[in-house]
């Protein structure tokens, strides 16, 4: 039997993560605590991580392949001493899958070290690579981020913030940052929105993640969003926001309250489990269909399928088990095994599924290969209709502000009709959200939401930002490292 990377052969056909960043200034065990603050943003990222820490006088890092289980050991925490700490969580969207670009990404300049944790894609990185490139500079990484730390360097400001806020405001697209050096930790939103961080409290600690998930593994307090277009610095001092950049059309990622963000994370001041809930009820409303039980594709459609049977007063049943166990690297069975990548992680019981009218609930659908698969396991599991609710509309364009969605060539939304996707998954009937009714189930008072993938009106330049230069997929990795 071979030992063989199950990535190679199973993708579960939703959208990829982006990133997790996670910070801690004022504190003993900052590094600790970003451990766990990463190890709560697992689902952000699975291809690296990394910690940077700092006494104040020295500046430790130490990053590697893999998830933060397999990454860190007690030594290595204790290693990175000091009080103040930033920590990421990868999947690239720009850049290769190497050791090289785990972040934090760490630099020395004229301004002293400079270690950065970026969550997003920026637009026109490769214009600003190429002109640097072409004055001389040397690159260290494939990440988009790096282009930032060489803006700053090439400032001529000897202020800290103010060559972080010169470098910022020629930048595009999307970006929450944690930016540090010896004695401040800076955290800065891009003038969109596009990705979520938000501030808590513990005790005398000020903390900044991703989500506020990372919170409560560490018990600490949220406090608020960091606004779209704040900076906001961390020091000795205590913490000082400014609003140095352009105003800009605000543009919240949609799909951090369909797919990507933890049910249990308050993410653009709202609870992420009752917007997927409400998405539920609005998809039940305007998508009804008769049946007998509500089926989740799990997990991240639980939330939005408890919404749907609760309007549609139809049983909800976790009809479909998940295994949370599947590492990077199976062996695969001596005898074929159809569809064996899907069945590996999803099973269907089938004594609540036999005779049965079922309403299968998902998130979205990007190529529609996995979801083929799914509807065949309830079929032959004995149900006698199957019925697909979408709580999303169509994905048909790609995303370029920090998501791997697909291509429009591999996004059956974007190349087939609705009549064509339900032949094509053999189900009974088909229905998504319209854009609309997606934005009404979400509806809050003056937030913006970006709705590119369902609608291609991207709210930033891409600056020659196109489907041919997104993300590399599944390239060979490094070993760990410390420097």
């Amino acid at each position: 039997m071979d030992n063989t990377d199950i990535s190679e052969h199973y993708n579960d056909g939703k959208p990829r993560e982006e990133c997790g960043i996670f910070g801690i200034y004022g504190n003993p065990r900052a590094a600790n605590l970003t451990y766990l603050g990463l190890y709560t943003l697992q689902h952000r990222g699975q291809e690296s991580a990394g910690i940077a820490s700092s006494d104040g006088e020295h500046i430790y890092r130490y990053a590697g392949m893999g998830k933060v289980l397999d990454i860190f050991t007690e030594e290595h925490i204790n290693n990175l001493g000091g009080h103040m700490a930033i920590g990421h969580n990868r999947y690239s969207t720009t850049g290769s899958s190497y050791l090289r670009n785990a972040q934090p990404f760490r630099a020395t300049s004229i301004l002293g070290p400079i270690v950065l944790a970026h969550n997003g894609n920026l637009t026109n990185a490769g214009a600003i690579r190429s002109d640097l490139e072409d004055r001389g500079h040397i690159f260290q990484t494939t990440i988009d981020s790096e282009v930032i730390v060489h803006l700053m360097a090439r400032s001529g400001m000897r202020d800290f913030s103010e060559a972080l806020i010169y470098a910022l405001a020629r930048v595009k697209g999307a970006y929450s940052l944690l930016i540090m050096n010896r004695d401040v930790i800076y955290a800065v939103r891009d003038p969109h929105g596009f990705r979520p961080l938000v501030l808590g409290k513990l005790g005398d600690s000020y903390v900044v993640a991703s989500e506020t998930c990372a919170f409560d593994i560490i018990d600490a307090r949220y406090i608020r969003e960091v606004e779209p277009g704040e900076m906001i610095a961390i020091s000795a001092f205590g913490i000082k926001s400014y609003y140095p950049f352009e105003k800009k059309r605000e543009s919240l990622c949609v799909f951090e309250y369909i797919y990507f963000s933890r049910p249990d994370s308050m993410i653009f001041g709202e609870s992420v489990h009752d917007m997927r809930i409400e998405m539920g009820r609005m998809l039940a409303r305007t998508e009804p269909v008769e049946a007998d039980i509500v089926v989740p594709i799990p997990d991240s459609s639980v939330s939005a399928a408890i919404g749907y049977a609760r309007e549609a007063g139809i049983p909800y049943e976790m009809a479909m088990i998940r295994s949370h166990y599947i590492g990077r690297t199976f062996i695969e069975p001596q005898q074929k095994i159809r569809d064996f990548g899907v069945k590996i992680k999803f099973n269907v019981v089938k004594s609540s599924v036999t005779g049965k009218r079922v309403v299968l609930v998902d998130d979205s659908i990007m190529r529609g290969t996995t979801m083929r698969k799914i509807i065949k396991m309830f079929r032959n599991a004995g149900a006698t209709e199957v019925h697909v609710r979408i709580a999303s509309p169509p994905t048909r364009f790609p995303c370029f502000y920090g998501i791997d969605i697909p291509t429009h060539k591999e996004l059956i939304a974007s190349t087939h009709t609705i009549e064509e996707i339900k032949k094509y998954l053999r189900v009974d009937s088909i229905s998504y959200m319209t854009i609309e009714t997606m934005l009404k189930s979400i509806n809050r008072p003056g937030k913006k939401f970006c709705t590119a993938c369902f609608d291609g009106d991207y709210p930033s330049e891409l600056d020659g930002c196109t489907e041919d230069n997104q993300k590399y997929l599944f390239e060979d990795c490094g070993m760990n490292e410390y420097y």
